[in-house]
């Protein structure tokens, strides 16, 4: 390859090196980005020749151009224009006269200053020095440079450059330093005619290989959700790994012939493996970029960044993972001489304002043994401020030496809390003490928590235990307050009371009718009636009978209802004259019609019926949805039951209440409902339908004074939207099914002072609630509400693939253990098995622990934010998207009621897209497609927003009241178009832009709704664009804008605006 020649420049422009061209464009989308610079600042002390200094640093600027050099803009293309030397003086401050504690406070404020010190790159100069005088022989000398025209090598540079020059110049002598060989500009113009051609494509081929397929995205997991446009504010924790681990480390590095970096790089993996979960991570790590042994002496952006792949397996040992970690690397060292740009440009990776492309985690590994250069008798000392610009999510950057390992985690805090940081950083300390010492155990083996963690998620979040009737039944405890007030109203059916004591004589002579029957210890008998009282006498009838009930709802398909019969085995069907022609009959089953065998059962004896039931005896089987479409019948015990209602904190039960029961029994919250009333001597409102007009509601509620209800979230949002009112009386309100939306609990407390908001979570196999949270006055709507905590005589672990317990902040899996499980599945000992699993962490003999196949994330206080279910995880063009916080958003606009999110593998050409079907508030006042896409698009990253919007009239529902995803319809069915539809230009402005578009991008029809990046376009097509833009329409659009909307559409708009001289 040709050596870099001098070139006579004259003021005329040069081209930008490949690294240059990337900041400018991360410039232009942030004008001022104070996130790339690079400081010097240093404490110098004994007496200062100021001249010999400011002359040293002039004499810096003449010899390196590349710190006079301005960033233009020629014909759309950047180019750089070197001005000419001129020495103006080193700008000082005096700080001596302050008093001592008001100057260090100043000096630490220009210190931060300092680094935030804003350049234009087309004005510059882009290098700015101060020299703030503290003392007679105290001095602070700031030095500021924008990363275009710098990096830390040059640094380096710059400081040694300034020992040698302010020694002579003090002392009277003459620069000693030689005339460099050519200038950070001819290295630009080099780099551009040689690293093209074969020379380019035989290194682009082993980056297409090595990172083709790679998920471009690193989830960590972070405290809030990424904002549209990052600030770049960054703060750092520090790291220190202990001399033992520094130690191990360094003796296995040895063993497997590998650098300290390679090392470090396999541990930084493997924390971010443990708080991802991904099994395939890229890892930026900043190479010198100095391969010509002339650009040593150059002050200028030679830095590259290499990308390092790393794959992970639960098995594989942190020996092994060395191993690849150690040869990726040096493959990466022998293709180094392709920039990172290149890389981009050939991969063109899913872009967006919010990351950084490819790689989100840097890793830096600094050498310690080489000392820093000292000014003559002035024993500098570096300053470090307390602003920090975030490139990145993290930064991990140490310095290794002497056998010691330091240094910082760098975060971006945009997106995470300190304490997030912190935890981040003592659990990469503890990964590579055990990781170090045990290489051979596998890396999802090894304990990655303190101690202290562990006993917090594992003791202390769950120190749930309280006294409650657990040996007791549910017919025993109805029995008592039969006993204790036989007079007090029970039930309450269409104004019509029935007393405690009436309900148990008529549930004791059913018992006994059952017992004739055959019912006993054990036996099954399916219910069915419709909603009134005697579906209470049923069930309690069945209890008294030794028995356990199966609730059936006649509106189910015959076929479903069939199977439910038969898989129970249930000897005896509950029912009535007017159902009995929906259900279906099998050998072997007495069906018994309550109204037709009035008298009969009437003529029982109506004492107390004695039974051996206890505890763990079956109370009731419930059937759900299953995966595969088959319904599973969930044994639900007594104890489980009584669990539900007794020693809990999460609401008031006694006398003084009143039930309202809505849910069908055949749902697990007509258990809340029903038993929670009458075990607790309470009144129970049997609504006569599930689902109710908001005025019948309303007026139920009022007359019998509801205090205490439970609705789905659907209902309750559309309770809110269309009848808050109608909650009033209500004083206990929870809430559960599916996530809540915080738009619509804020408005519920807003209009409902005097009604506590309880968020229930738990599945059937938990028995109605595992967690509860009572839901505070909320301030703004939060993405998502949390489920609170464990409620009494429960247990709660987040745990990762593996069974261990994940720290605060990161995705696990919930499984719930304790007293509320149920038995297991009726008749699928296999699904039982893989399902209720051994509880590791108990000390009781026979525990479980109930896997939900929910992920869940635990917060900073304790509390559990519900993330949705594992296997509704989605990908949309390599970015995880969780549909809730779509749906959680567009909920919050105020013309849409309700909505749901899907993602649909329709995309047109091909792929994964999101769709949002919305429910308006009112038919007449419903929001347009295009109006949703604005709202999302100002909240929400590209990713995140749905590619088409569908109005609905309502959403589907299951039978629960849950969303019906699957028959939401198809969004090319004649509503709303989508986003991707095509739409011919409109307008004089989108037909001239539609045909820039395409010869640019080389596509024949383009629509104004479709995507520049989507289309092919990538960040080095759009100065071009902007410039072609810009000579068409006589004005200047901000990067920035076209970015927030790249399509035709949304640049016709932005040109618009300009030309009014407007902000787009």
């Amino acid at each position: 390859m040709p050596r870099v020649a001098r070139r006579a420049r004259a003021g005329e422009a040069a081209p930008l090196s490949f690294a240059q061209q990337r900041l400018w464009f991360l410039d232009r989308l942030a004008p001022g980005l104070t996130a790339y610079n690079i400081g010097i600042a240093l404490r110098l002390s004994n007496r200062l020749d100021v001249p010999a200094l400011g002359r040293a640093l002039a004499e810096i600027v003449r010899r390196h151009e590349i710190l006079r050099t301005r960033i233009v803009s020629v014909e759309g293309r950047p180019s750089q224009v070197v001005s000419p030397a001129a020495d103006s003086g080193l700008e000082t401050l005096d700080l001596s006269s302050l008093p001592e504690a008001e100057r260090e406070a100043e000096l630490r404020r220009l210190v931060d200053g300092a680094a935030e010190h804003r350049f234009d790159l087309e004005r510059g100069p882009l290098f700015h020095a101060r020299l703030l005088k503290l003392g007679e022989d105290d001095h602070a000398l700031l030095v500021t440079l924008h990363h275009i025209v710098s990096d830390g090598w040059s640094t380096g540079v710059m400081v040694n450059e300034l020992a040698a020059l302010y020694e002579a110049f003090s002392a009277g002598r003459p620069s000693p330093l030689e005339e460099l060989p050519f200038q950070y500009a001819d290295y630009a113009a080099w780099q551009r005619e040689n690293l093209r051609g074969e020379v380019l494509e035989r290194q682009l081929r082993y980056w297409r290989a090595k990172l083709g397929g790679a998920q471009h995205v690193l989830e960590l997991p972070s405290d809030r959700p990424r904002p549209p446009k990052p600030t770049y504010v960054g703060a750092r924790r520090r790291v220190r790994l202990s001399p033992r681990a520094a130690a191990s480390l360094y003796a296995l590095a040895e063993q497997e012939g590998a650098t300290m970096f390679m090392a470090l790089l396999a541990a930084f993996n493997l924390l971010l493996y443990r708080h991802t979960g991904q099994d395939d991570i890229l890892v930026g790590t900043p190479a010198a970029g100095r391969d010509l042994p002339e650009t040593e002496r150059l002050i200028g952006f030679f830095v590259n960044t290499l990308v390092m792949r790393t794959r992970l397996d639960a098995g594989q040992t942190f020996r092994g993972l060395l191993r690849q970690v150690r040869e990726t690397a040096l493959e990466a060292y022998e293709h180094q001489g392709v920039p990172f740009e290149k890389v981009i440009e050939e991969l063109q990776p899913e872009r967006q304002q919010g990351h950084t492309p490819l790689v989100q985690a840097m890793l830096a590994v600094q050498n310690a043994t080489a000392e820093s250069p000292g000014l003559t008798g002035l024993e500098p000392r570096p300053l470090v401020g307390e602003r920090l610009g975030a490139k990145f999510d993290l930064t991990l950057t140490l310095t290794e030496g002497s056998g010691r390992i330091g240094g910082a985690l760098e975060y971006s805090t945009d997106l995470f809390d300190e304490a997030t940081a912190e935890r981040m950083a003592r659990h990469f300390e503890n990964l590579v003490e055990v990781a170090a010492a045990a290489p051979e155990e596998k890396i999802s083996r090894l304990p990655m928590l303190t101690d202290g963690e562990r006993h917090q998620l594992l003791v202390e979040w769950n120190r749930t235990a309280r006294a409650f009737p657990r040996d007791a039944t549910i017919q025993q405890l109805f029995e008592a307050q039969a006993e204790r007030r036989p007079t007090a109203v029970a039930l309450l059916f269409e104004g019509e009371p029935v007393t405690y004591g009436e309900l148990n004589a008529r549930a004791n002579r059913l018992a006994r009718h059952l017992r004739r029957l055959g019912v006993g210890p054990g036996a099954l008998v399916a219910v069915a009636l419709e909603r009134g009282v005697e579906t209470a006498v049923a069930l309690l009838a069945v209890l008294k009978a030794g028995g356990a009930y199966v609730p059936l709802d006649a509106d189910y398909p015959p076929e479903r209802l069939s199977f439910m019969l038969e898989d129970s085995g249930a000897r005896v069907l509950l029912t009535q004259r007017s159902l009995a022609g929906r259900l279906p009959t099998r050998a072997r089953l007495s069906v018994v019609r309550v109204d037709e065998k009035r008298e009969r059962i009437a003529a029982e004896d109506d004492g107390n019926v004695e039974s051996e039931a206890g505890g763990e005896s079956l109370a009731y089987v419930t059937y759900t949805s299953g995966s595969t479409g088959i319904p599973k019948g969930v044994a639900i015990p007594h104890r489980a039951v009584l669990r539900l209602l007794f020693g809990v904190d999460y609401a008031e039960f006694g006398p003084a209440q009143t039930l309202l029961q809505m849910a069908a029994v055949s749902f697990d919250a007509s258990t809340f409902e029903l038993w929670g009333a009458l075990l607790h001597g309470s009144r129970c409102v049997l609504m006569p339908t599930t689902l109710p007009g908001f005025e019948h509601l309303g007026r139920v509620i009022k007359e019998e004074n509801v205090t205490t209800m439970w609705l789905t979230a659907s209902l309750f949002d559309a309770v809110v939207d269309g009848a808050p009112e109608a909650l009033a009386p209500v004083r206990q309100l929870l809430i559960g099914g599916e996530a809540l939306s915080a738009a619509h609990v804020r408005r519920a407390q807003e209009l409902l002072p005097a009604t506590q908001i309880i968020n229930g979570y738990g599945p059937t196999e938990s028995t109605t609630f595992a967690c509860c949270y009572p839901i505070p006055t909320l301030d703004d709507s939060p993405a998502s509400i949390p489920i609170g905590r464990p409620i009494a005589n429960t247990r709660v672990y987040l745990l990762d693939a593996e069974g261990e317990p994940v720290p605060v902040g990161v995705r696990g899996e919930l499984h719930i253990g304790g007293d509320g499980l149920a038995r297991g599945y009726l008749n699928r000992p296999a699904l039982t098995a893989e399902k209720f699993i051994p509880d590791p962490f108990s000390p009781e003999p026979g525990a479980r622990l109930y896997r939900t196949g929910d992920l869940a994330r635990y917060l900073s206080d304790g509390r559990i934010e519900f993330l949705g279910r594992l296997d509704e995880q989605v990908k949309v063009r390599g970015f995880r998207v969780e549909p809730g916080e779509v749906e959680a958003l567009l909920a919050g606009h105020e013309r849409v009621r309700e909505c749901a999110v899907v993602v649909r593998d329709d995309a047109p050409g091909g792929g994964r897209r999101l769709v949002a079907y919305v429910v308006a508030r009112a038919d007449d006042d419903a929001p347009s497609a295009e109006e949703l896409r604005r709202f999302v698009a100002e909240r929400l990253p590209e990713y995140m927003r749905p590619a088409a919007f569908v109005p609905v009239a309502e959403l589907p529902r299951t039978p629960s009241g849950k969303i019906d995803r699957r028959r939401l319809p198809a969004p090319d069915d004649g509503r709303e178009a989508a986003a991707e539809t095509f739409v011919a230009p409109r307008t004089p402005a989108e037909a001239a832009l539609a045909d820039i578009w395409s010869q640019l991008l080389g596509v024949e029809r383009v629509g104004v709704e479709d995507d520049f990046f989507e289309l092919g376009g990538h960040s080095l097509l759009i100065p071009q664009l902007m410039s072609q833009v810009g000579r068409a329409f006589q004005t200047e659009v901000p990067l920035v804008v076209f970015f927030d909307d790249p399509t035709v559409a949304g640049l016709a708009r932005a040109v618009e605006a300009a030309t009014r001289g407007e902000q787009a």
